[in-house]
């Protein structure tokens, strides 16, 4: 599986837990709404039961209503029945409002052999399984029917209840899990859409340096076969096109090994390798060079050898680049080169008496086109791609990059890869 597959596997499996998580904790609300609700059913019910267990004008009201005694009254038994369930129903809303309960109900006013006496002004519900919370009567009214008496008080859909109980949490929560999914979903389309442009681009890049390859080729082609033909006075003019070609190949091939790297297809043989012949020949080539233009240049590398696992061809391209940007950068180079063990690891440093840089300069130095500040480096030619090349050539080497700078003072750039021990 592609590293870019496991990171979103891994991205959507977070979010189906974030869900699972918040889920879990949203039953655990209910749960705890639905114990303090039986709490606070419970408390209401002492007082309910309290006040109902003496004669008062509440209870001497019911009493003639589930008794049928009007005798006291100039109403119709209806309407001594009708008023009964009124004010039984104000009631229990006061008591339960008392323990914070608003929600809607309705009761039952029944004995044991469920006969009913009074139901609440707004019937009993019509739900199969209705939420049942009984009261069972004592004192004055029971005796009365001589019978245990029961209030019994109905709520339906409570879940409904304890979630509109829970607002504070279930809303905001639904708000940040969707603010969350919506930035997640903005950057997966972010990323495919910019991964769609570097690889259109990328594409771009490799066909156009591909084209380009053909005319360099047939102009150096042709300039070998003018420099036969030319005479002497126009030498010059031929070693400069011949200069010049040389060195757009050299970009040519820079980009093209920059956009086969960024696409994880440079083949790479790391294989065990003693690096200390290819590095002496390049010590070699570079004091013949600095003899030709003019700076100095120093070397020193260890008597035995530098075993390490590596692909020597990439490896020995990585130090010119850090060779050819420290000589370019520098008025009059001054280059040095050293080769050391320390621990387990072999040390390859290239130090310079260039510009040196600030640490904000550091820490953009490998980034692919940057090139310094431009008022110091408008002059200097290139595409800034050297160093980004280094970077990924370290990198498919499991090796480092230590940068020590300072402005004004040089720059030393340390590589460093594992010592290989057969």
């Amino acid at each position: 599986m592609k590293r870019r597959q496991l990171y979103i596997l891994i991205l959507i499996v977070s979010v189906i837990g974030l869900f699972a998580v918040q889920y879990q904790y949203l039953n655990i609300g209910l749960n705890l709404a639905k114990v303090q609700f039986q709490k606070k059913i419970g408390a209401a019910a002492l007082i309910i039961k309290e006040d109902l267990s003496t004669e008062n004008q509440l209870t001497f009201l019911v009493g003639k209503a589930i008794t049928l005694d009007a005798r006291y009254f100039t109403l119709s038994m209806d309407s001594i029945q009708g008023a009964s369930r009124h004010f039984l129903n104000d009631f229990v809303t006061h008591r339960l409002t008392e323990q914070g309960i608003d929600k809607s109900f309705t009761f039952r006013l029944y004995t044991k052999d469920t006969t009913d006496y009074l139901v609440g002004p707004n019937g009993v519900l019509a739900v199969d399984r209705p939420i049942t919370y009984p009261i069972e009567l004592k004192g004055y009214l029971p005796l009365l029917l001589d019978k245990n008496l029961i209030l019994e008080l109905q709520f339906d859909d409570l879940n409904q209840y304890f979630l509109f109980q829970l607002n504070g949490l279930t809303i905001p929560t639904l708000l940040f899990l969707c603010g969350i999914l919506f930035v997640i979903v903005w950057v997966l389309r972010s990323f495919y859409w910019q991964s769609k442009i570097i690889t259109t681009t990328n594409d771009f890049i490799n066909n156009l340096t591909h084209e380009l390859k053909t005319p360099v080729f047939s102009i150096g082609l042709a300039t070998k076969i003018l420099e036969k033909k030319v005479p002497e006075s126009q030498q010059g003019v031929v070693k400069l096109i011949q200069t010049e070609t040389e060195r757009l190949k050299t970009h040519i091939e820079k980009v093209l090994e920059l956009s086969t790297l960024e696409s994880g297809r440079m083949p790479y043989a790391l294989k065990p390798i003693d690096l200390l012949p290819d590095l002496s020949a390049l010590k070699e080539r570079y004091i013949a060079l600095a003899a030709l233009e003019g700076f100095v240049f120093s070397a020193e590398l260890p008597a035995r050898p530098i075993l390490v696992r590596a692909d020597a061809h990439h490896w020995q391209n990585a130090l010119n680049n850090l060779f050819d940007n420290a000589k370019t950068y520098a008025t009059n180079p001054v280059l040095h080169f050293e080769v050391h063990k320390t621990g387990d690891n072999w040390v390859f440093s290239i130090s310079d008496n260039g510009p040196g840089m600030t640490p904000e300069q550091k820490d953009l130095m490998f980034e692919k086109y940057y090139r310094g500040v431009q008022s110091e480096a408008h002059h200097i030619k290139g595409y800034g791609l050297g160093l980004s090349f280094v970077q990924h050539i370290v990198r498919a080497h499991h090796g480092s990059i230590n940068v020590v700078t300072a402005l004004g003072k040089g720059t030393t750039v340390s590589l460093t890869l594992k010592v290989y021990e057969p």
